[in-house]
C-alpha cells in the first residue's frame, strides 16, 4: 500500500512538473512574441531571430515583387509556378491606361509562350501583326516578319495595355501561393547591407512590413526604389503624343506604320478591331502646350500633312477628340548587386519605345531569372545567392543589349536632320530595307526579338552606312561626296558606338568570357 502511494506521489509530481515547465515555456515564448511585435512596430529593422518567427508563424512569402506591370505579372506567375511563395505588392490594382506597351514582338510572343502566358493575349480583341510599314517622302515598302520556320500563331500582337496587364493580373493571382495586394511600397528594409523585404502603405493607408529572403524591384519607369540598386542614368530623348484613331483602315492591314517623318518618327498601328494607336514623337523634352491649344495647331498643320491620305480625316478627328502625352525614356542597365533584392522591368532598364522592344526584354529576363533559380530550393543565404545571381546580368545581354541598340540607333537614324550626311544616312537606311532579302529579312527579324545577335546588328547597320557611300560616290566620285560619304560612317560611329559602350562591350559580344556566365548553382 505505502508502495502504490509512492508510486501515484511520483506520478502526480512528475505530472506537476511537466505541466509547470510548459506553462513556462508557452510564457517565454508569448514574451518573445510581444517582443517581436513591439521591435516590428518600432523599428525600422528586426531581428533575425524575431523575422524567422514571425515568417514561420504568418507564413510569409519566398520572394516579394513590388509592381504588378508587365514585368512584376507576368513574374509573379513564373515563380508562382515553379512553386514559390510569391507576395505582390502593386500600387493600383485598377486597369492601367498607357498609350506605349502595345505592341508585343514575335520574339516576346515566344518568350509568352515559354512562360505558358500566351492566352493572355486571347479575349482582349488583340490584333495579329506580322510585320511593318515604312513611309518616306511618298515612297513606301513593307517588311514582313521572318515567321516562315515558327507555328502559324507565331506573330506580334497589338492590344490595349492595360487589357493584356489585367489578364496577366488574373492568371497570376489565380495561383493559391501568388498573393496579389494594392499597395504603395515607401522604402526597401535592409539590415547590415541585406535587404530583408519592404515598408508599405497598404490600400487603408495602414504602415505595413513584409519580409522575404529576395525582394524583386519591377515598379517601373518612374522607379523610386531603383537608386540603391543601380545606377540610373535616365536619358529623355522626346516625348510621344499619343492619339486614337478610329473608323479607319491602315494601308496595310495587320502591320506597324512607321512615317520617317520631319522632325521625327510618327507610328501607327493596331489596338483593337476598330481603334489605331498613332504615336508622334516630339524631340527634347517640352512639348506644345495641349492646355493652350499649340499641340492641336502642330498635329494639324505640321504633322497631318506627312500621314499617309486615307489616315489624315480620322487623325484630325482623334485631335479633336483629345491627346496625351508621355516623356522617353532611355536607360541603360547599370546594377549594384544587393543582396536580398533585384530589378527587373524599366525600373532597371529602358530604351526608346520606337522599336517596341521593351515587353519582348522584359519577359526574355524573366526566363532567364526563372532559369537560374529552378534549381534553387532555398534563397536564404543572401550574400552567396546575390553573388551566384550576378550572371544574371550577363546572361540577358545578348538579348536585351541587341534590342536596345537597335531602338536608340534606329531613332536617331530615322529623325530628320539638316546636316547632309545625315540626310544621306537617313535616306539608305530606307532603300537599304526596301531592296528585300537578307537586307530586310535580317534588320526585321532583329527588330522582332527572333534573332537578337548583337554581331548581325552591328554588320547590318554598318552595311547600311556603306551603302549610303557608295550611293554617293557611284559611279564617280566627287571630292563633296568623299567628303560626305566619310562624315557619314563617321556619324554612324558616332551614332551605335556610344550606346554599345554604355551597354557592355564584354558582355554583349564575348558574354562567355564572363566568369559568372559559368557559375553553378551554390546550394540546392
Amino acid at each position: 500500500m505505502v508502495d502504490q502511494c509512492c508510486i501515484g506521489w511520483a506520478l502526480a509530481s512528475a505530472i506537476g512538473l511537466v505541466f509547470m515547465y510548459a506553462v513556462f515555456v508557452r510564457g517565454r515564448r508569448g514574451k518573445a512574441s510581444e517582443d517581436g511585435d513591439a521591435a516590428g512596430d518600432g523599428t525600422e529593422t528586426v531581428t533575425t531571430e524575431c523575422r524567422s518567427t514571425r515568417i514561420r508563424c504568418a507564413g510569409d512569402a519566398d520572394v516579394i515583387i513590388v509592381g504588378a506591370g508587365v514585368a512584376g505579372a507576368a513574374l509573379a506567375h513564373t515563380l508562382g509556378k515553379e512553386g514559390r511563395r510569391v507576395h505582390v505588392i502593386e500600387r493600383d490594382l485598377t486597369e492601367p491606361d498607357r498609350i506605349v506597351g502595345e505592341l508585343l514582338q514575335p520574339g516576346g510572343y515566344l518568350k509568352l509562350i515559354e512562360l505558358g502566358l500566351e492566352d493572355c493575349v486571347e479575349e482582349i480583341d488583340a490584333q495579329r501583326v506580322f510585320g511593318y510599314a515604312l513611309f518616306k517622302d511618298g515612297k513606301n515598302t513593307r517588311l514582313s516578319y521572318p515567321l516562315e520556320k515558327f507555328h502559324s500563331d507565331v506573330s506580334g500582337r497589338s492590344f490595349h495595355n492595360g487589357r493584356f496587364i489585367q489578364r496577366m493580373r488574373v492568371k497570376a493571382s489565380s495561383l493559391a501561393n501568388v498573393h496579389l495586394e494594392q499597395g504603395t511600397v515607401t522604402s526597401l528594409l535592409e539590415e547590415n547591407g541585406i535587404i530583408k523585404g519592404v515598408q508599405y502603405k497598404n490600400k487603408s493607408g495602414q504602415e505595413l512590413r513584409a519580409y522575404a529572403p529576395l525582394t524583386i524591384v519591377c515598379d517601373g519607369c518612374f522607379s523610386n526604389l531603383r537608386r540603391s540598386l543601380c545606377d540610373p542614368k535616365v536619358e529623355v530623348p522626346s516625348c510621344f503624343v499619343g492619339l486614337v484613331l478610329e473608323n479607319c483602315q491602315l494601308p496595310y492591314a495587320n502591320h506597324g506604320h512607321v512615317i520617317l517623318a520631319d522632325p521625327s518618327p510618327i507610328l501607327f498601328y493596331p489596338i483593337s478591331s476598330t481603334e489605331i494607336r498613332c504615336l508622334v514623337d516630339v524631340p527634347g523634352q517640352k512639348v506644345p502646350s495641349i492646355a493652350n491649344g499649340e499641340m492641336a495647331h502642330y498635329l494639324k498643320t505640321v504633322i497631318a500633312p506627312q500621314i499617309p491620305q486615307q489616315l489624315y480625316d480620322a487623325f484630325i478627328a482623334a485631335v479633336d477628340n483629345g491627346v496625351r502625352t508621355m516623356p522617353n525614356r532611355s536607360m541603360p542597365a547599370a546594377p549594384h548587386p544587393t543582396p536580398g533584392a533585384l530589378l527587373m522591368g524599366d525600373a532597371f532598364n529602358m530604351r526608346h519605345p520606337l522599336t517596341g522592344g521593351g515587353m519582348t526584354v522584359a519577359l526574355s529576363d524573366i526566363v532567364v531569372l526563372r532559369n537560374l533559380l529552378r534549381p534553387l530550393k532555398d534563397l536564404n543565404d543572401a550574400p552567396t545567392l546575390c553573388k551566384y545571381l550576378e550572371s544574371f546580368y550577363t546572361l540577358r545581354k545578348p538579348v536585351a543589349s541587341t534590342i536596345n541598340t537597335l531602338a536608340g540607333a534606329l531613332y536617331k537614324v530615322f529623325s530628320a536632320s539638316s546636316d547632309q550626311a545625315r540626310k544621306e544616312m537617313r535616306e539608305a537606311c530606307f532603300d537599304y530595307l526596301s531592296l528585300g532579302g537578307m537586307c530586310s529579312e535580317g534588320p526585321v527579324s532583329l527588330l522582332s526579338g527572333l534573332n537578337p545577335r548583337p554581331l548581325s546588328l552591328v554588320v547590318h547597320f554598318f552595311a547600311v552606312a556603306i551603302f549610303g557611300v557608295g550611293r554617293l560616290i557611284l559611279p564617280f566620285p566627287s571630292p563633296k561626296s568623299l567628303w560626305i560619304g566619310a562624315r557619314l560612317i563617321s556619324d554612324a560611329s558616332g551614332i551605335i558606338l556610344p550606346i554599345i559602350k554604355a551597354e557592355g562591350v564584354r558582355q554583349m559580344f564575348f558574354p562567355a568570357t564572363v566568369r559568372a556566365y559559368y557559375r553553378a548553382p551554390p546550394f540546392k
